[in-house]
């Protein structure tokens, strides 16, 4: 990550060199090791207003610490009976920056993937205040992939369906122009504060259709699979085991 410009150069002119079919459930996380992880909170319209927010004012902004971060087809242990699940488009950061202006902004990001922000709905609301991050942050609780897709190779960026299926029955849809915030305006947002380093990951806010906010609540339990999928980006296939 710390040369993208000049890696994806080079990728340009290889041909990958395959014999048979690969296999999927052997991929990891593409960005393994992040040294930052923003999240955002409330960023599509439906979402906030099932949540009972109104839109003004800045993004609401938290981490998901980097220990939670796994690969697409991972197993997760089910440690909460409030297990919930948020789809988002995940931005990757691939030119390190501070004030980088929404214009140029898409020039500092590597690319795009799939991300769960898997969350435990006890522990994120437990106490007087929230306790995003750590009710966000349990082993495996942040899913992404399966691949990084180039920003540049991504003709779609600013409008691609987003998609969740629990046991498939399809559990959100919308679409990434329905963020309040976009991504070059979320990248000018947090650089303006943080350093954005190469490999930092946004995930960008997750659509209508969470469990705690259905009637009654769903959860997810032990056996259940979640597919996840964005237009260009491919899918993503979580299982969940007894803790």
């Amino acid at each position: 990550m710390l040369d993208w410009d000049r890696f994806e150069d080079w990728t340009q002119g290889v041909e990958p060199q395959i014999s048979g079919l690969p296999d999927l459930s052997l991929l990891g996380p593409p960005t393994p090791r992040p040294g930052q992880v923003f999240a955002i909170g409330l960023n599509y319209r439906e979402h906030t207003a099932e949540a009972g927010y109104d839109t003004s004012g800045l993004p609401q902004v938290f981490t998901k610490f980097p220990s939670c971060i796994t690969g697409p087809f991972s197993q997760v242990s089910v440690v909460s009976p409030r297990l919930d699940w948020e789809i988002e488009l995940v931005a990757v950061i691939g030119r390190s920056g501070r004030n980088i202006n929404e214009a140029n902004a898409w020039s500092f990001i590597a690319g795009l993937m799939i991300g769960q922000d898997l969350s435990a709905r006890d522990v994120q609301l437990a106490g007087s205040a929230p306790q995003w991050s750590l009710g966000k942050s349990f082993a495996g609780f942040g899913p992404v992939g399966p691949w990084l897709t180039s920003a540049r190779d991504c003709p779609g960026r600013d409008d691609l369906l987003v998609e969740c299926e629990l046991n498939g029955a399809l559990m959100q849809s919308d679409r990434t122009s329905n963020m309040i915030w976009s991504v070059p305006e979320l990248v000018a947002r947090l650089s303006s504060v943080c350093e954005l380093r190469a490999g930092d990951v946004i995930f960008t806010g997750t659509p209508a259709g969470i469990g705690n906010r259905r009637k009654p609540p769903i959860y997810i339990g032990p056996g259940d699979v979640l597919v996840s999928r964005i237009e260009g980006l491919g899918e993503m296939a979580v299982g969940f085991t007894a803790a």
